[in-house]
């Protein structure tokens, strides 16, 4: 799934925000943020949960994006 430009379909759209949603739910996403927001307290991040969620939202999204990029290449 690409990410979905301004002027693409309402339905495109939505699609990438379940996707995000869903990835915002699981477990592992959970925990990582939590570790996350442990060691940005401990060395006294501003705004430290904004940054933890943001970097590990940012590293699922990435893992996906490398995961479908080494399947690509694969076949």
């Amino acid at each position: 799934m690409s990410v979905p430009k301004f002027d693409s379909p309402e339905e495109e759209i939505k699609k990438w925000l379940n996707y995000i949603a869903l990835i915002c739910l699981s477990e592992e996403f959970q925990s990582l943020k939590m570790e996350l927001e442990v060691l940005y307290q401990k060395s006294d991040m501003e705004n430290f949960r904004l940054a933890a969620f943001q970097d590990a939202l940012y590293a699922f999204l990435s893992q996906e994006e490398d995961e479908r990029m080494y399947q690509s290449k694969a076949y």
